[in-house]
């Protein structure tokens, strides 16, 4: 059998609920606290930055996009027994403020941004999109350096 190929993340589309929009994770950050774009937050953040492709969806936004886009999950591997997924954190580019929840026109493209709590300062973060929530198949998987 041969083994599948999971693609990386950074500026490859990823299709999504069955074709119906696409995202594509443009660069990536990391920001202390403190710094621009976590400015009230007492945690380091790993930001994305993304662009939504509406391709078939009559109502999709920016934020709605990247939640509902299957199965996300940012891990920090740091614990020897569970399984460390990341929170939310807040919106890293206040540009964005008022855009995230705007739908998208179908055949369109918007951007955003996303961030999560790193549990600490040195352990890599994996960023995998998964088929949905309740289907564990990888369908895209990177891991960004924290330092």
């Amino acid at each position: 059998m041969r083994k599948k190929t999971i693609p990386k993340i950074i500026n490859t589309p990823i299709s999504v609920d069955n074709g119906k929009f696409e995202i594509t994770v443009t660069s990536y950050k990391i920001i202390p606290a403190g710094q621009a774009g976590n400015e009230y937050g007492d945690k380091t953040l790993i930001a994305f930055w993304y662009n939504v492709k509406n391709i078939k969806d009559d109502k999709l936004d920016p934020m709605s996009a990247w939640i509902v886009s299957g199965d996300v999950k940012a891990v920090q591997d740091n614990n020897s027994s569970q399984i460390n997924t990341l929170n939310i954190g807040s919106l890293p580019d206040e540009k964005f403020l008022d855009t995230q929840t705007q739908d998208i026109k179908i055949g369109a493209t918007a951007e955003n941004a996303v961030s999560y709590e790193l549990s600490d300062d040195t352990t890599p973060v994996t960023l995998s999109f998964s088929k949905s929530v309740v289907n564990d198949d990888v369908i895209a998987k990177e891991t960004f350096n924290v330092k």
